[in-house]
């Protein structure tokens, strides 16, 4: 029998048949204004990617894709190039064409959901990286003939090098096929290093008492905090934060300064890429939080952390 995961207290992210149509209803009728651009770096630094293997970096790809460069281990998170989602065609570029990035080391998934697990991009990256999954995905990987994979139950660690990533907790769930609900767990990553930036990558996930925990078992430098997909948020509420519940999980882990990702490349709810920055700017002013927390590159720019 297979094993169902589920997230703490048991929450259910489960919805029926008739919640999928009261959505789909109501759809069909709202105007999706997607025409804002996201930033895109003209002249990314290729070459400084390419050489770099001493100064700590973030670049955001896209969506939830970042490639992070520490203690001259090539990172990326969620990697996903793909040009069409679910019927839909890519909002935004990819920051940096996938046959520019350097060699990769490392991978790390969140789940299996079709925006943050694209084989058609995992073959195609340069290098040959290590596959952090979670568990149950290890087989997934192997079937596909990716031996270089271990996978992780929460706040299973791995350590590579100098640093050490830890699989975390979310509020999630997973699917890729009609029988495969849940099959596999879903979590987020903090990666960790001596002399170096701690970066907590949150994958997906609804608001959870999670957040808070993750924040008093690490001592946080960055959080990459998805803050799109959130709508309508009575269907939504319980797999994706809002913008301002992004905010208030940035809070609750105590980290110093957040970068927003899982927005703007691709059409997977209601909410359109420019809702939901303004609803986080606006949410950020209400509180009165230092701007200089708040980073947002752009697509394809290089950050020194």
């Amino acid at each position: 029998m297979k094993r169902r995961y589920e997230n703490m207290d048991q929450v259910s992210t489960k919805s029926s048949l008739a919640d999928f149509l009261r959505w789909w209803k109501e759809s069909s009728v709202k105007e999706k204004n997607v025409s804002w651009q996201m930033p895109v770096e003209k002249h990314p630094d290729i070459a400084f990617l390419q050489n770099n293997r001493e100064i700590p970096t973030l670049t955001w790809i896209g969506h939830a894709t970042f490639l992070l460069q520490i203690k001259g281990m090539n990172i990326l998170t969620d990697p996903i190039w793909t040009k069409w989602l679910s019927g839909y065609k890519r909002l935004s570029p990819a920051g940096i064409p996938i046959e520019q990035l350097p060699p990769i080391d490392i991978v790390l998934i969140s789940h299996s959901h079709y925006d943050h697990l694209s084989f058609s991009t995992i073959k195609k990256l340069p290098g040959a990286p290590l596959f952090l999954v979670p568990s149950g995905l290890g087989k997934v990987f192997l079937r596909k003939g990716y031996g270089r994979v271990a996978e992780f139950e929460w706040w299973g660690t791995h350590r590579l090098g100098k640093l050490i990533c830890t699989f975390v907790p979310a509020q999630h769930w997973t699917k890729r096929s009609a029988l495969d609900t849940n099959t596999s767990h879903w979590g987020g990553w903090v990666i960790e290093g001596i002399d170096t930036p701690t970066i907590y990558f949150a994958g997906d996930s609804g608001y959870f008492r999670g957040f808070k925990e993750i924040g008093e078992r690490f001592l946080l430098d960055y959080t990459l905090m998805p803050i799109g997909a959130y709508a309508p948020e009575w269907f939504m509420g319980k797999q994706h934060v809002t913008p301002e519940e992004a905010i208030q999980s940035f809070l609750d882990t105590g980290a110093k300064k957040m970068f927003p990702m899982h927005y703007g490349a691709y059409m997977l709810a209601d909410d359109t890429p420019k809702e939901a920055v303004d609803r986080l700017l606006g949410e950020w002013k209400r509180q009165g939080i230092d701007q200089q927390r708040l980073l947002m590159p752009k697509l394809g720019e290089v950050r020194q952390l």
